[in-house]
């Protein structure tokens, strides 16, 4: 026989089912006044020649100028596989004790899994940087920018065309800028299979004082990001998710970190798309203090008012940014929010969360709009808590978000007569909620996650062509 090509094989088939569209995500985007953006920072995106095609930006810098150290912190993926650029930028930060004036970002190639090519090409990145910085900021710190790749792992950096790329801003002062056209190339730099360049900016005062705040991520496929602050280990292994907050606010280094890592864990660490971790899942903020030229850093410490509003003002923007990436998730129709309520534990909660969303039984039945709950109770039913699950305490809901009344599917182990007419309708939604109460607690915990499509298929076979 024959074989049949890749191409027939699709067209075979896709003849045997009718494919939904994939909801528009263009008012996901919109302009932002340039004054809503933080005080003290320069920034670009241009093609350095990583992507094939000259239209697609692929390089980015970020440059902080304000006269104060500018505090960074990170979180990391806990892949073992980390890409170079993860070791490099934990190192920086190590040396450096939380400080760090830069950030450049590639994309089209991870630098992941490249040896000591992949580890050389990183650091060349870091000292092209390092020399747009401004000489007269007198500084000891030996390197003061952080690296980060997305695009295909195994792949070498063209690292020519990148040094060039960030060589072309030195000297060149029209070249970097402030406002909305600045942020809006960078933040399409970190795009590969995205479709909207994610960015968002936000005001807000802790004791009467102004700051700002904003940042950039990317990410639609291989997302399900397990990340920890520098060196951190463990986890369960999960195209890449990278960030970048920035702020003028003044944070110290240590509680800058702090704070970074719970706002992961109740963001970035509470979304997925596929159930896959990349090798390169990173988030960094920069905090200079450009607004607070008279104010000392903010201090968990010293001021644990100011940096709990500080810590929630964070979490809150990056639970914003984070739902970005589930909304344009690969061939995604479903934005999907699991809560659960009731555990022993906030761990508890968000392991069953994370499983519910990981499930590819619950996720197709989404897509295919069909309300079988019992996927969901036996996703819950398959992680080991802390205190063992009383199924006669269990209850699931469907949560419309059009303010209308829930559905119950189950109430303490006993399923519902459900109205299937009903339970379609919710579900039809782009936006819908499934609600777990295990009964066992007080803690509770939400993850974001979106359906599994046909779209998904034909972007993950054909990811490399």
């Amino acid at each position: 026989m024959a074989s049949l090509s890749k191409t027939s094989i699709w067209k075979r088939f896709s003849s045997t089912f009718t494919s939904k569209p994939i909801p528009p995500k263009n008012h996901l985007h919109k302009p932002i006044p340039d004054s809503a953006f933080p005080k003290g920072y320069v920034l670009n995106g241009i093609h350095a020649g990583v992507k094939k095609k000259p239209e697609l930006l692929d390089l980015a810098v970020i440059l902080s100028t304000a006269p104060k150290p500018t505090s960074a912190a990170a979180c990391f993926t806990r892949n073992a596989f980390k890409a170079a650029p993860v070791v490099v930028s934990q190192q920086v930060l190590q040396d450096n004790n939380g400080r760090a004036r830069a950030i450049v970002v590639n994309s089209g190639c991870a630098n992941a899994v490249t040896g000591k090519q992949g580890l050389e090409d990183a650091w060349a990145m870091v000292s092209a940087t390092d020399s747009l910085l401004d000489p007269a900021r007198e500084s000891k710190l030996k390197n003061e920018t952080l690296v980060m790749s997305t695009g295909v792992i195994g792949q070498i950096l063209p690292i020519q065309k990148i040094v060039s790329g960030i060589s072309s801003h030195s000297g060149n002062t029209t070249s970097l800028g402030s406002g909305f056209a600045a942020w809006e190339r960078a933040a399409r730099a970190f795009m590969t299979t995205d479709t909207f360049p994610k960015l968002r900016a936000r005001t807000f005062s802790i004791r009467g004082k102004e700051y700002r705040m904003a940042g950039m991520d990317k990410g639609a496929g291989m997302i399900h990001p397990d990340m920890g602050p520098p060196s951190s280990s463990g986890g369960q292994l999960h195209a890449t998710l990278l960030g970048c907050v920035l702020t003028d606010a003044a944070v110290s280094p240590k509680s800058l970190q702090n704070a970074l890592t719970y706002a992961v864990d109740r963001s970035f660490n509470s979304i997925s798309v596929d159930g896959d971790m990349s090798t390169n899942d990173t988030i960094l903020v920069l905090a200079n203090g450009a607004a607070a030229e008279n104010e000392r850093e903010i201090d968990e410490t010293t001021d644990p008012e100011a940096f709990e509003v500080f810590k929630q003002e964070l979490t809150n923007f990056a639970i914003d940014l984070a739902q970005l990436v589930v909304r344009d998730g690969e061939g995604a129709t479903k934005f999907v929010t699991v809560e659960v309520n009731g555990a022993p534990t906030y761990a508890d909660a968000h392991k069953v969360a994370s499983r519910i969303s990981t499930s590819a039984l619950v996720k197709t039945a989404l897509f295919g709009e069909d309300a079988n709950w019992g996927r969901i109770l036996a996703a819950t039913g398959s992680i080991p808590l802390s205190k063992p699950i009383d199924p006669t305490r269990v209850c699931v809901s469907f949560i419309p978000t059009d303010g209308s009344s829930p559905l119950p599917l189950l109430v303490n182990g006993e399923p519902e007569k459900v109205d299937e007419v009903r339970a379609k309708e919710i579900i039809s939604k782009e936006d819908l909620e499934i609600k777990v109460d295990l009964g066992l607690g007080n803690e509770s915990a939400k993850y974001w996650t979106c359906d599994f499509s046909y779209e998904y298929v034909r972007i993950n076979g054909d990811y490399r062509t």
